[in-house]
């Protein structure tokens, strides 16, 4: 998946996907200029953030 494609799904900028592929928490495949995520590593890392979010408040 692109960039702008993984942005999209997970409702950030395409910048904060950045953010999470340079730091590692979302990996990435670097095809050339661009990078392209895995879409099972996307919907694993939304996965892992919804069970360790905080939901008493809702």
């Amino acid at each position: 998946m692109t960039v702008a494609e993984v942005a999209s799904i997970m409702g950030v900028s395409k910048m904060t996907v950045y953010r999470l592929v340079h730091s590692g928490h979302l990996p990435a495949i670097r095809d050339g200029r661009y990078f392209r995520v895995p879409e099972q590593a996307v919907y694993g890392y939304l996965r892992e953030s919804w069970v360790g979010a905080n939901i008493d408040g809702l």
